[in-house]
């Protein structure tokens, strides 16, 4: 019987919980476990809420929740006893059970009896094999169950193995859950209404690929579930290849091969059901639940139609309510309808279309569509991972295969990415060379223009020096950004990113690091913030932690600003784009390390397995890219007009006050605030060579990283000591007064001449960019290390560890410099 079936003063003891995800959690979490006594205190006249007592304290639950729960009630059990009595011609009461005792300990053994009873669902693809293990099992002695309107029935039987009594269900063949046939809507409502304790999805070992999409459906609904992987024989003589543990731990459930043919697995296959059964939510050590990731529109869609559906408590008794929101976006008519009869209806449709529409221009594919090719990408990526290969099984993704034999190679896949980013260098340089130009030109033009019409004084400084040096400074990458996220969604769109995380997966995996780390770090090559935020979702607090401490190595958006005013003023253009390639190999590089350290030396504990998901491959829509790069471009504008402009005005500030009409600019910047400040701290940055203006732009870019370049900026356009019609001694370079300038300080500073300056100065800008490169992340960082950690910790640990590595790598590779010189 149910919970809310007891009256007022009644006793029950708890045989099972039933319910999906975390509504089930948070039953089981308030002490509604198999075996506890429960109590009905208060039932309320209109059955909303009542109140129990278990575990020695009360408790309310609605009438809807009680009804999820399974009990034996005193009544009940002693009819049980007394009849079985009667049947064994006994004693109306056993000698085990005292008077004082009977009620409680009829109460466990009865409740003890029906938890070791198991209901099982076979769910599988047509001629999977769920009939041989159906017939093995029971023995053929099975029953047909009409259910009331279907026109499909299910076969029922029973087995009993190590003490326990499985009910099992052989549902009809399946390919899917969708709502296209009266075989998937059945199969779908049984699991639904009629809860199963397990699901044994049946799969035919030699069609995986197929197969596993019905199971990656079941993982939608948050079932408890184990994969028999049948025909295992076949799969052996054909002379496939799986390492069936790893893929199970992949998908998140136990994989075991069998035969039912002869009976070969099956006793492991119904010890694991046993073992899974037994344990409580999320404490399985081997397996754990996982989402299988449909690409950002999907996804924010999923949670959007989330939100409201957790505020239905009687959906998600009975729902997995991520489940209820992808067959939405796949626009099942059948959830539709259940949707529609929701207060808030019209919201979730409205979410479900934004995010619809979304993927159609994204993709010129309905969101159906879409989520059977995340589907399938994600079970092409875990095959890839559990090394799967078959005899001379039909490739159904044949040009996707060929692609990833070749760019996923293990001698050639990392050359070609290697290659892929010298090239994305290349033309972001040559070919932003020219609006760069042009837009350095309006700048110029802009700043003559005010000079001219202007009258002197700090007003007309801080516009000129101030904001245009400034901003104007940094607002010339805007091209070779557009250039780098134009390539950027190119890859992400048409799946070679992920392809290019599986390359760097195999080397990680030696390092300590791998699995859902690897999605933080290619977001850490955009914006660092939420790639700390997106670790969030790896279950590992090993992984989790090492990857946010690793993340601040990665080469965020900001820093490419100084990159390009750096690497353009002092490298010849065929260099640029090595040079370019170098930082993000470096920063990779110094993540490997640092997570192997970490992992062995620091944080402790084991990883969890991830798949990466391999998409099939496509050409990305002209659309798609025009709105991923230009949002991009969008942010970088804002940024502009924003903090980059705040601080501009700020350092040329410190850099004007307090003013001397009578110095000279050099002199000028010396004396003031900011020179006073440089000079201070430029004794810390001797080793590497940095002079005070270095020195000051790196502590400008603790707030954000665009700043150094904003500052530099600001501190070089106001110096005149050289001409402007003064030639460049170094091939190529956009930024003339820079590097003549930086060059002629070097040239004190070491006391050489201008052309012995030049490598010196290349050796110093080069150390520069490492230390950009490796130094504090930016506050924001720092701050959401701290938000996701819940500690200042870790987030401290961050911030010195990144800022000493830098100072360290920077000053071993000037000094090492020096000497080749």
């Amino acid at each position: 019987m149910k919970l809310s079936e007891l009256k007022t003063g009644e006793k029950g003891m708890i045989v099972k919980v039933y319910g999906h995800g975390g509504f089930r959690k948070r039953i089981i979490e308030m002490g509604f476990i198999k075996g506890k006594m429960v109590e009905v205190l208060l039932n309320a006249p209109l059955k909303d809420p009542v109140k129990y007592r278990i575990m020695g304290y009360e408790v309310s639950l609605r009438h809807s929740e009680a009804d999820q729960i399974e009990v034996v009630s005193a009544v009940e059990a002693k009819a049980i006893k007394q009849e079985q009595d009667t049947l064994l011609e006994q004693e109306p009461l056993s000698k085990t059970c005292e008077a004082n005792d009977t009620d409680d300990k009829m109460l466990e053994a009865e409740a003890n009896n029906r938890h070791r009873v198991i209901n099982v669902a076979l769910v599988g693809n047509p001629n999977c094999g769920k009939t041989s293990l159906f017939n093995f099992a029971s023995g053929a002695h099975e029953r047909v169950g009409n259910y009331s309107g279907v026109t499909v029935d299910a076969k029922v039987g029973k087995a009993e193995y190590e003490g326990y009594t499985f009910n099992l269900v052989d549902l009809p063949g399946t390919y899917s859950l969708s709502a296209y046939s009266p075989e998937e809507l059945y199969v779908r409502k049984q699991l639904v209404e009629h809860t199963p304790d397990i699901v044994i999805n049946v799969i035919d070992s030699s069609n995986l690929e197929r197969n596993l999409y019905l199971t990656t459906q079941l993982i939608d609904m948050h079932v408890k579930m184990v994969v028999a992987l049948n025909m295992f024989d076949e799969t052996e003589k054909r002379g496939d290849h799986v390492n069936f543990d790893k893929l199970g731990k992949l998908f998140g459930v136990p994989m075991i091969p069998t035969v039912f043919t002869n009976g070969r697995g099956v006793e492991n296959l119904f010890h694991e059901v046993i073992r899974i059964y037994e344990m409580r939510e999320g404490e399985d050590p081997h397996y754990r639940h996982i989402h299988i990731n449909h690409g950002h529109e999907i996804e924010n869609g999923i949670a959007e139609i989330q939100d409201h559906l957790k505020k239905e408590n009687d959906v998600r008794q009975r729902y997995s309510t991520r489940y209820l929101a992808i067959k939405l976006l796949e626009k099942d008519k059948d959830v539709e309808r259940y949707i529609q009869t929701m207060p808030d209806a019209k919201e979730i449709f409205e979410h479900r279309d934004h995010a619809a529409n979304r993927v159609k221009e994204e993709t010129l594919q309905d969101s159906e569509t879409a989520v059977m090719d995340a589907k399938y990408g994600f079970i092409h990526g875990a095959l890839k991972e559990a090394q799967y290969a078959t005899g001379h099984a039909e490739d159904t993704y044949q040009m996707t295969h060929l692609l990833d034999h070749i760019l996923t190679n293990k001698y050639i896949g990392f050359p070609i990415f290697l290659l892929l980013l010298v090239i994305m260098f290349w033309v972001t340089f040559t070919l932003g060379a020219y609006p760069m130009d042009w837009i350095e030109t309006g700048i110029a033009a802009l700043s003559e223009l005010i000079g001219q019409y202007m009258p002197e004084g700090p007003v007309k400084a801080m516009i000129i020096d101030g904001i245009i040096g400034g901003v104007g400074s940094v607002i010339v990458f805007l091209p070779q950004i557009l250039i780098l996220y134009f390539f950027i969604s190119f890859m992400e769109d048409s799946g070679y990113m992920s392809r290019a995380a599986f390359i760097m997966d195999r080397l990680m995996h030696k390092m300590g690091l791998h699995g859902k780390s690897f999605i933080p770090l290619i977001m850490g090559f955009g914006c660092n913030v939420p790639a700390v935020m997106s670790t969030r979702t790896i279950e590992s607090r090993r992984s989790r932690l090492v990857t946010m401490l690793i993340l601040p190595l990665m080469s965020c958006e900001a820093r490419i600003p100084i990159y390009i005013m750096i690497i353009g003023s002092f490298f010849a253009v065929k260099y640029q784009s090595l040079i370019m390639m170098s930082l993000y190999l470096c920063g990779v590089l110094m993540a490997i390390i640092f997570s192997k350290i970490f992992t062995k030396f620091v944080i402790k504990g084991e990883d969890t397995p991830f798949v990466m998901e391999l998409p099939p491959y496509r050409f990305p829509t002209w659309k798609a890219l025009g709105r991923h790069t230009w949002e991009k471009g969008k942010q970088y504008l804002k940024k502009m007009g924003g903090i980059i402009l705040v601080a501009s005005v700020l350092v040329w500030a410190l850099g004007y006050f307090p003013h001397n009409e009578q110095l000279d600019n050099q002199a000028q910047q010396e004396q003031s605030y900011i020179g006073r400040i440089g000079k201070t701290i430029e004794p810390v940055f001797s080793p590497q060579g940095f002079n005070w203006k270095l020195d000051v732009g790196l502590v400008a870019g603790i707030g954000a990283k665009e700043i150094v370049a904003s500052t530099m900026g600001v501190l070089y356009s106001n110096d005149d000591s050289f001409g402007d019609d003064t030639e460049v001694s170094s091939e190529g370079g956009k930024y003339k007064k820079l590097h003549q300038l930086f060059t002629a300080d070097v040239a004190t500073k070491h006391n050489v001449s201008i052309e012995e300056a030049e490598p010196i100065a290349r050796l110093t800008a080069y150390c520069f960019l490492l230390f950009v490169l490796l130094y504090f992340p930016c506050i924001a960082t720092i701050a959401a290390i701290k938000g996701e950690t819940g500690s200042w910790k870790w987030a401290s640990f961050a911030a010195i560890y990144t800022t000493l590595l830098a100072w360290v790598v920077s000053a071993i590779v000037f000094q090492v410099g020096m000497l080749l010189i």
